[in-house]
């Protein structure tokens, strides 16, 4: 096999400026989820706080960082048009 050597490369990047947004995008939405997990902690270690329980550490803020995860996983493997600068 031979590999011809004269080929120019091309100096786009591999990713266009709307999947560059999307990838920023996702990883906004991922801190949010890791932002609603936190907190529900007790002072205290003799006494038990619920609030650690609660639908929003359990329920939202995984729904939240799978989103972010898969807003990324369309940013990468997108296909999208390329813009045309005016």
């Amino acid at each position: 096999m031979r590999i011809d050597m004269d080929k120019k490369t091309s100096d786009k990047m591999a990713t266009t400026a709307k999947g560059l947004r999307m990838m920023i995008a996702g990883l906004l939405v991922m801190v949010a989820g890791f932002l609603l997990l936190s907190g529900g902690g007790s002072d205290d270690p003799q006494v038990f706080n619920y609030a650690m329980f609660d639908w929003r550490r359990l329920v939202a803020a995984p729904v939240v960082i799978v989103a972010g995860i898969v807003v990324e996983i369309v940013a990468i493997l997108g296909h999208f048009k390329e813009e045309k600068a005016a």
